[in-house]
């Protein structure tokens, strides 16, 4: 069974390459160039990098000088934390000899374990600011957890699980006020509702090209051009000497081009597809009354095209599995942490029972998403709901 005859409902792991972005890299994948090298065709390779970091720069609200490009949206992440808090801001030592990082209980994992790697080093204190049962940060926990000792706070822009927002520019103003240097994961944000790098104050923002309609491995960190950061990787000292090695030619062009395109239909698609999201929700808990629906109730705290739903007493991975089988995709959480089956630490932090998050689902739309995908699902749910609740009952 190909993609195209699949029902893909799960974007927020990945959305399909988008023509324009295919277009662009295909143009570039036969050209020769290192774009490191000084001749003709190193140049030119050089140029075509260099477009494309005007490009997105120009798109996100930032400067060329401040993309620095990675290998996705991981990366981005480390370079950030790591980066940032090894090199050595002028910040105050705690009672403890060390400096925090602050960062939330419900971040993505390359943000998690960056952070735990740092406080197990014994260079970090690390606080947790926890959450409310629909994904919100606790502000006034922030407000009270970052000090003159605050190295770093690193706080998602938007949940990759159940689509929370969260007040971004506050907490770079908070952070810049009390000497801390800001960072947010915006993977799940970036073309999918409007992000301004300039405008959030942020010191520090991260997004990756496969969420977005580009290719996969490749990722940017915006910095602010003062930011001194620490590289991860040595080597030839390119992208401002913090991000070593040779640059995917072909890979920046087809996130340039995959952005331009997001970005100029970015009103209109975020207004088809949270009606999508809303046709599937309304649809799945008229289907199955006794559904729960994860995450924020207003859509001005709500990703697009995410949709979070509990079906208690079932096994999420048994639901998932029975989809597939009927030819649906959709996620049981993030992708990143696919392996060993694990209750969503999103869900935990909010206040779930293990249980309670192991039946959760998320369905998460896109670009090619339509109301046939959604009336697929809503067809075949009930049955698989039925299947998975009947093997819970005798397991």
């Amino acid at each position: 069974m190909g993609f195209m005859s699949r029902i893909y409902l799960d974007h927020a792991a990945t959305t399909p390459m988008i023509p324009e972005a295919v277009e662009a890299m295909t143009r570039e994948l036969t050209r020769v160039g290192n774009a490191s090298s000084l001749h003709a065709s190193g140049r030119s390779a050089r140029r075509i990098v260099e477009e494309s970091r005007e490009v997105i720069a120009a798109l996100v609200g930032a400067k060329p000088a401040e993309v620095i490009f990675t290998a996705g949206g991981t990366e981005s992440d480390n370079l950030a934390i790591k980066g940032a808090f090894c090199s050595g801001p002028n910040t105050k030592y705690g009672e403890s000899g060390r400096r925090r990082l602050v960062t939330s209980t419900v971040e993505h994992h390359a943000v998690l374990d960056s952070v735990a790697w740092l406080g197990r080093s014994n260079s970090a204190d690390v606080s947790y600011v926890p959450v409310d049962s629909a994904g919100r940060l606790d502000m006034a926990a922030v407000n009270s957890t970052v000090g003159s000792d605050t190295a770093l706070v690193s706080i998602m822009w938007a949940n990759n699980e159940v689509g929370t927002l969260q007040p971004v520019r506050q907490i770079a103003e908070l952070s810049a006020g009390r000497g801390a240097i800001s960072h947010s994961d915006a993977v799940q944000a970036v073309g999918h509702i409007e992000v301004d790098f300039g405008a959030s104050e942020l010191d520090l923002l991260s997004f990756t090209a496969h969420k977005l309609g580009g290719p996969y491995g490749i990722g940017v960190l915006l910095a602010r051009r003062e930011l001194k950061l620490a590289p991860i990787l040595h080597g030839g000292g390119q992208e401002r000497d913090v991000r070593s090695g040779t640059l995917d030619v072909a890979a920046t062009a087809g996130f340039a081009a995959a952005l331009e395109v997001v970005i100029k239909n970015r009103v209109q698609e975020e207004d088809r597809i949270r009606q999508l999201r809303r046709e599937l929700v309304s649809s799945v808990l008229a289907t199955v009354p006794w559904a729960i629906r994860y995450g924020p109730s207003t859509e001005e705290d709500h990703l697009p095209g995410i949709a979070s739903i509990g079906f208690p007493g079932c096994s999420a991975d048994a639901i998932l599995m029975l989809l597939d089988a009927a030819g649906i995709d959709c996620s049981t959480g993030a992708a990143c942490s696919a392996g060993v089956s694990q209750p969503s630490h999103v869900l935990i932090a909010m206040g779930c029972s293990e249980a309670e998050a192991r039946s959760v689902l998320r369905f998460s739309l896109g670009h090619s998403s339509t109301l046939a995908d959604v009336r697929a699902l809503v067809s075949a749910l009930p049955e698989a709901v039925r299947r998975a609740k009947a093997a819970a009952a005798v397991a």
